[in-house]
């Protein structure tokens, strides 16, 4: 049993280190136009994931120019609209190229940014999306969808996935309790394909089970004294990341993301380093307040990626939060019992806690080089 919740981390970690950056999204606005069956796409699609089933890439280098992007634009549009289907009532809507292709660049790399038109007959008959871009090769992709229907201020967000490619947009008002429920989601989402948030938690996390005495770890005698310890790092991450999210989200301050991003692969680094010399044993929730200011930064960046609807911005925003706080809980919750039942074993001490606090350190700092030096495509030695 211990040999295969061993190799489950294992397996875990290293495929959170494929991740140094987040997970495959497109990010898709559409707008009714008024008086017209007409709906405008803006549509951008990361560059990394065009390459990988377009080959864009003609001479291998590793580096993708502007050239090479832009010979392949009618095949880049080809391929996406192939994969998005817009249907008023039961006819499927025609598409047509608005503007030529340009390139934007969100908190992750380079995108794509394809300018649609959609002519349908009768939006209101009733309108469907289906939406396939990727699926067949990464089946954690997602859309993410912004519709402002005809004659409409407020906007709906839905994301699309492998169980949810097909869906309704709604040609009235979206409601509050809607705007919140959808950012809740996304906030849960979020977290549990954070591997570089994950990471640094579990990192605060693995010795609230045991006491450092001298130069070793004992297990802790009661699971009140490790809940304790845990309801501290869980706090003050939470309250750092909750302050600086805020803050960018609304505009207040704004960092680098190239900044944001590498430091966050350092701090998991500095956790899981702590881990193995036990510098910072009593006061680790300082060390999840000064670096959750910093992943705060990172979840704002994710929520300006998903679009905040400025006639619901508070709700959005506090949706996503408690997205974030719901997703974190669940891991804790996942976490710590298993935790406190392993800690008096050498399998916990030696195998979770050092060699795993050490695979940490190693694929966070992988991490950081990726990001502060901008390295797109990277070399495992696993």
């Amino acid at each position: 049993m211990i040999r295969r919740i061993a190799l489950f981390l294992f397996a875990l970690v290293l495929h959170a280190s494929a991740l140094a950056h987040k997970p495959s999204d497109s990010y898709l606005t559409l707008r009714g136009v008024d008086g017209k069956d007409d709906i405008a796409v803006r549509w951008d699609i990361a560059l990394r994931d065009l390459d990988y089933v377009l080959e864009l890439d003609r001479d291998g280098n590793g580096n993708l120019t502007w050239g090479e992007v832009r010979t392949r634009d009618a095949d880049i549009t080809r391929y996406a609209t192939s994969h998005l289907q817009l249907t008023a009532g039961d006819k499927a809507c025609e598409w047509s190229t608005a503007a030529p292709m340009q390139l934007d660049h969100h908190s992750d790399g380079t995108y794509a940014v394809l300018s649609l038109s959609a002519k349908c007959e009768r939006i209101t008959n009733g309108l469907k999306m289906r939406y396939s871009l990727l699926f067949d090769v990464d089946p954690s992709h997602r859309g993410l969808v912004q519709w402002i229907s005809p004659g409409s201020t407020s906007s709906q967000a839905l994301v699309f996935g492998t169980d949810s490619a097909e869906q309704k947009l709604a040609l009235q008002p979206q409601g509050p309790w809607d705007t919140l429920r959808q950012y809740l989601v996304d906030g849960m989402w979020h977290i549990w394909i954070g591997y570089d948030h994950i990471l640094f938690l579990l990192s605060l996390l693995l010795p609230a089970v045991l006491l450092r005495v001298g130069q070793q770890w004992e297990p802790a005698m009661s699971l009140r004294t490790s809940l304790i310890e845990v309801l501290k790092v869980v706090t003050a991450f939470t309250l750092a990341h909750s302050i600086t999210l805020s803050l960018a989200a609304l505009g207040v301050i704004s960092l680098p993301s190239r900044f944001v991003e590498s430091t966050i692969a350092a701090s998991v680094v500095i956790a899981a380093l702590n881990n193995l010399r036990g510098t910072i044993e009593k006061k680790r929730w300082v060390m999840a307040f000064v670096f959750g200011l910093i992943h705060g930064f990172g979840f704002a960046s994710v929520l300006a990626d998903l679009g905040l609807p400025q006639d619901a911005l508070v709700l959005a925003l506090v949706g996503f939060n408690m997205g974030v706080e719901v997703g974190q809980m669940a891991i804790v919750l996942a976490f710590v019992p298993v935790a406190f039942a392993l800690r008096k074993t050498s399998f916990y001490r030696h195998g979770v806690l050092t060699f795993g606090s050490s695979l940490i350190a190693l694929i966070a700092l992988w991490w950081f080089i990726q990001r502060a030096f901008d390295i797109q495509a990277g070399w495992w030695p696993f």
